[in-house]
């Protein structure tokens, strides 16, 4: 593997991404274009990119709420959506 490239696991499928790149971009780049679910069940994806809709939140590394578009990947990354298959 290159070191310009990180390994990262979103809904238990592995994903080679380039260093760097925002969680978002990951799930963008894995397809997964929901981050979570609302109340009501209807699916929810990033919206502004800067943290202040918090849309994007998600779980990474066990830990709950994180926002996918402030956070970057990195090697090893457990990102969980609320729309795990």
């Amino acid at each position: 593997m290159s070191s310009d490239q990180v390994t990262v696991t979103i809904d238990g499928l592995a994903l080679r991404v380039d260093a760097g790149i925002s969680v978002i971009g990951a799930l963008m780049l894995a397809g997964r274009m929901c981050t979570r679910r609302s109340v009501s069940g209807e699916a929810r994806f990033a919206l502004c990119g800067m943290g202040q809709c918090q849309e994007c939140r998600v779980t990474i590394d066990g830990r709950a709420h994180r926002l996918a578009c402030q956070e970057r990947c990195q090697d090893g990354m457990v990102i969980a959506t609320g729309d795990a298959a």
